[in-house]
């Protein structure tokens, strides 16, 4: 009878992604895995295959978690409030591994066209896009913005906004809080006139 791993996959995939999404795709060694996940070679290699396997594994789950707390905001408040308080969430975790999303990290480090790896990233980035393009689509139909504006390109300034906050949320001397309510803030100025 084959042995049980004697660890939790979803739990070694969490701390996996924290790792990467801490120190990135090349930051991150063998050794840096094998030390965080407690894990030996041979049974690294068992459970995930390689280091890439795993980081794909990782770029899921933080697609994933985002693409959730996204649309549980929306539920909770409608798609307008939801895209005003999203900037502010993004921001506010004190307990992230780092404020810079792991997605656009991931991108800029192995070149979307280039690498597998940037090209899933870049695919997760374009369906939070397009998660954003359908709120602003909704907003617009409950008439909380104005309806001659193209939701595709609200969407994709608002996206590049929020990439921005949180790199400049790495820097110690941003306030990040108050550049994630300017963006808020800024959302007002879409209203119908």
């Amino acid at each position: 009878m084959p042995r049980q791993p004697n660890h939790d996959r979803d739990a070694l995939i969490d701390r996996a992604r924290d790792l990467f999404w801490r120190q990135g795709w090349a930051g991150t060694s063998m050794k840096d895995l094998e030390r965080t996940l407690d894990m030996r070679p041979g049974s690294f290699y068992a459970a995930f295959g390689s280091k890439e396997a795993l980081y794909a594994l990782a770029l899921d789950r933080y697609a994933e978690d985002g693409a959730a707390r996204l649309a549980t905001l929306a539920e909770e408040k409608g798609p307008f409030a939801a895209l005003r308080a999203y900037p502010a969430l993004v921001v506010a975790c004190d307990t992230a591994p780092a404020s810079a999303c792991m997605l656009a990290k991931t991108v800029l480090e192995t070149g979307a066209a280039s690498h597998a790896l940037g090209e899933k990233a870049s695919d997760y980035l374009a369906r939070m896009e397009s998660r954003f393009r359908d709120l602003f689509a909704a907003a617009q139909d409950a008439g909380d913005v104005d309806p001659t504006l193209d939701p595709a390109r609200l969407a994709r300034r608002y996206q590049s906004d929020l990439l921005g906050l949180r790199v400049s949320a790495e820097r110690r001397d941003v306030d990040a809080a108050a550049l994630a309510e300017d963006i808020a803030l800024g959302l007002d100025l879409l209203r119908p006139r």
